[in-house]
């Protein structure tokens, strides 16, 4: 191996940017001479790299995969693991539901109460409302013997919706629960107090009038109360918020995506006559008209 002496690498150094600059203006002074020359060697080079780097970007795009799947499967591990948590705790709470419907059939037998009865329902397609009295109603689309009658509860897969308002051969009225003409009676589930969920023509109705002196608090379940028969006890409504002008309810349903509900018939007398009540064809039959 020859060995440099110290004195001649230093020259060399020296010399080493200089004549890299040199070459740099070499170069470009070819490639302002002759365009042609330097397309074809650039072209040439590209066709020698270009091989190179699909070969080396096929490893690379190899890991790249290999990391994303195992992102994946570290994502879907986790997932894996909330769902089987959350299936732990669902499966508690139905074993608890088993155990206290088993302790309510024991108990009834020892008391000899009988079994609240089945409520009767129809399933109704909402269609566009047309208009009417309300600001906040569905229109109804029903079979001509349909057993629909005025105020009947109407619910979603969520909660209650609204309540029947008007009633005809093939078709019902459905007043919203945030309709300002809608008034139902609620319970706060946690503390058992009395109120009226009263709409206002916005998304969440208002809270008023409720009795005893602790009010509801924010994140408190509203369900319905049986005041007056008018309604039936224990069905959702939605869960009590801090609004603007006072408490607000937001409703578990979705009443600006209501394609099925459900018409119910609890049996209730509540506030109308049984003449006032059904439809007015039959209303006439009984009339004579």
């Amino acid at each position: 191996m020859i060995r440099l002496s110290v004195p001649l690498r230093q020259a060399l150094a020296r010399l080493m940017l200089p004549a890299l600059i040199a070459a740099s203006f070499g170069l470009m002074l070819i490639g302002k001479a002759d365009t042609v020359l330097v397309e074809r060697v650039r072209t040439r080079l590209a066709d020698v790299v270009v091989p190179l780097y699909a070969v080396l970007s096929r490893p690379i795009g190899t890991v790249t995969d290999a990391i994303v799947e195992l992102r994946g499967l570290i994502l879907l591990r986790s997932e894996n693991a909330r769902l089987r948590e959350e299936n732990d705790r669902l499966r508690r709470w139905y074993d608890r539901a088993l155990a206290l419907e088993a302790e309510n059939r024991a108990l009834r037998r020892v008391l000899n109460a009988p079994a609240d009865p089945t409520p009767i329902f129809t399933t109704a397609r909402v269609v566009a409302d047309v208009g009417g009295a309300y600001a906040r109603s569905a229109l109804l689309v029903l079979e001509p013997n349909h057993a629909v009658r005025k105020g009947q509860v109407a619910v979603d897969a969520a909660g209650l919706v609204g309540r029947v308002s008007e009633v005809g051969n093939r078709s019902a009225r459905l007043l919203l629960l945030t309709d300002i003409n809608s008034r139902i009676p609620v319970l706060v589930e946690r503390t058992g107090t009395r109120a009226i969920l009263a709409g206002t023509n916005a998304p969440r109705p208002r809270i008023q009038y409720w009795t005893g002196p602790e009010q509801p608090q924010p994140g408190d379940r509203i369900i319905t109360s049986s005041e007056a028969g008018a309604m039936p006890a224990g069905l959702p409504v939605g869960i009590v918020r801090e609004g603007r002008t006072g408490l607000e309810v937001e409703l578990f349903a979705d009443l600006d995506r209501l394609d099925f509900v459900r018409v119910h018939d609890f049996g209730l007398s509540g506030i109308l006559s049984a003449d006032q009540s059904v439809r007015p064809a039959q209303r006439q039959r009984r009339t004579g008209g």
